[in-house]
């Protein structure tokens, strides 16, 4: 895979599996008092800690795996059942409970700030988001192609939070129809990816290098 093929997979799996724009009405539904300002800076907070710990753990998956005496194939197993979850519910349209379940969205409604939890994690950085950091930190070959995932990391937050500051007055300029259109083209894609990773697993194991 050369470097421009990697950045395009890496960005838009990542970007699909932290789906800021899924995140709007939870965001402001946890957010009813609050202004703005105060949006936007929880907005800028919880994006600033889901690219850390998203950089963190795929910069230290390897070392976990090898402490835990985990495989490469296994967890590419895994964490593509885990993204293929995330496809069938965004298929449907639908936040997954992969992401964040529906009593971490109450609890975030009474918090004075959401922005460290639930917003950062797992809203934005949850365990989808995590496990394909660490899945294309594995398919990463040289520094080069390391240093752009993590570019891709900050990019994919930057953006989040321009999407997160723009609800700070509303969803008015977002229409509830395109929302659920995206979602399920992003879920198919996001199903692809699953499928990939799952390929990509079985080729290791049933066809191992010499």
């Amino acid at each position: 895979m050369n470097l421009h093929e990697y950045i395009l997979l890496a960005f838009s799996s990542l970007f699909i599996i932290v789906d800021p724009i899924a995140a709007l009405p939870a965001f402001l539904a946890m957010t009813p008092t609050d202004l703005p300002a105060s949006r936007i800076r929880m907005a800028r907070l919880a994006c600033c800690v889901a690219g850390g710990v998203l950089i963190i753990c795929a910069a230290t998956g390897k070392w976990i795996f090898r402490l835990l005496g985990i495989t490469l194939p296994a967890f590419q197993m895994g964490g593509s059942i885990v993204l293929l979850l995330v496809a069938l519910d965004m298929l449907r349209a639908r936040r997954s409970e992969v992401r964040e379940t529906s009593e971490e969205t109450a609890a975030g409604a009474d918090k004075e700030d959401i922005a460290i939890t639930p917003l950062a994690v797992p809203m934005l950085a949850g365990p989808g988001a995590i496990t394909t950091a660490i899945l294309m930190q594995n398919e990463a070959e040289g520094v080069v192609q390391h240093m752009a995932l993590y570019v891709c990391i900050v990019a994919v937050c930057v953006i989040s939070y321009v999407i997160l500051r723009m609800s700070a007055h509303g969803l008015r300029w977002i229409s509830p129809l395109a929302m659920k259109i995206a979602a399920r083209l992003m879920g198919l894609l996001l199903a692809a990816v699953a499928m990939q990773f799952m390929l990509n697993a079985l080729k290791t194991v049933i066809l191992p290098s010499r």
